[in-house]
């Protein structure tokens, strides 16, 4: 008892994500248009997203890695895909499950400081992510829902896309929270594709489902993810890409064009980059490659491309909401992308 009422306390402030529609960033955006560092960099950015989505022949793509959607992001995501600003997303599969999808189920990610033993965290069963915890019960309960819709379908392989737009059916009929991404995604005719989708609360429920099915079960093709992803960009023309963070989704969707032309195809890089990340370009690691790295690739244009050193909760609202009130996603196109399978 004395266990589940500690327990009780350290959870009781959930995390409220930010709403883009409730204010209007363009004052403060344009305001930082005539200053400099970082200030001037998420200006420039946000011009640039505007520019992607003003842009009749671009598709758009967001890039989602990190923890932003439990740290309070999370909506305004949906509201990129619900109001026509994103035609696909690439994520890690922590991002679409364990945060997204698991909200979706009812449960919450709460406010906690990183202040405080761990090890007693543990002991009462509590995840922590920074400053932010998560009910490892929960959690698990979110990975045997992944197994039951696993255990629902026809056995074979499938790319990350595939299942999770199977997720998104499960919730049109048993979702408890009004918006999700996986939901509004999957509504919307939006793929969502995570490359490294084991690496996530759906690893452990796959693994549940493979363990019970070992000779006919479930599987995930990433090969298929990139074959699938790379199509889009072959149909699209012009493209652009809204990264969040780094790792494997940031390297997927800008390989696209180098695998265009592997496969016999003449493609153009990406024409609109944007990269918001505090990772160093200096060790020379992928994730914090600059978009400039990127274009001897022969991934990314560097006429209208930006990098924007920050983290990620503290300037993504603030794009986010300068897009959504410049306006220019009422004259889009819906690509609905998802339908081309």
């Amino acid at each position: 008892m004395k266990k589940k009422n500690k327990k009780k306390q350290l959870l009781n402030s959930p995390v409220k994500h930010i709403d883009i529609t409730s204010f209007d960033a363009t004052p403060i955006i344009e305001a930082m248009k005539r200053m400099s560092f970082t200030a001037r960099d998420t200006a420039r950015a946000a011009g640039i997203f505007d520019m992607m989505l003003s842009d009749k022949k671009c598709t758009t793509v967001l890039s989602l890695a990190g923890s932003t959607s439990a740290a309070g992001c999370m909506q305004v995501y949906v509201d990129m895909v619900k109001n026509n600003m994103i035609d696909a997303v690439v994520a890690t599969g922590a991002s679409i499950v364990d945060m997204d999808f698991f909200e979706a189920l009812g449960f919450k990610h709460y406010q906690g400081t990183p202040f405080i033993d761990d090890n007693k965290l543990r002991s009462l069963y509590i995840d922590r992510i920074y400053d932010t915890y998560i009910d490892e019960g929960e959690l698990q309960e979110c990975d045997k829902t992944i197994t039951k819709i696993a255990d629902s379908l026809e056995p074979r392989p499938y790319s990350s896309r595939e299942f999770i737009r199977e997720m998104g059916r499960y919730l049109t009929k048993h979702s408890k929270k009004k918006d999700s991404l996986v939901q509004a995604a999957y509504e919307k005719d939006v793929p969502i594709f995570c490359p490294a989708f084991s690496d996530s609360s759906a690893g452990f429920g796959l693994v549940l489902h493979q363990a019970k099915n070992p000779k006919k079960h479930v599987s995930i093709d990433s090969v298929k993810d990139f074959l699938e992803l790379t199509r889009i960009k072959l149909k699209s023309g012009d493209s652009g890409i809204f990264m969040i963070g780094g790792g494997v989704p940031k390297n997927f969707i800008q390989d696209t064009v180098v695998c265009a032309e592997v496969l016999g195809h003449e493609v153009d890089m990406h024409k609109y980059a944007v990269q918001i990340t505090v990772a160093d370009s200096r060790d020379g690691a992928c994730s914090s490659s600059t978009l400039k790295e990127a274009a001897s690739w022969g991934k990314v244009d560097t006429t209208y491309e930006q990098m924007v050193y920050a983290e990620a909760t503290s300037v993504v609202p603030l794009i986010a909401s300068y897009v959504y009130h410049k306006g220019s996603w009422k004259k889009r196109k819906a690509r609905k992308w998802a339908k081309i399978y």
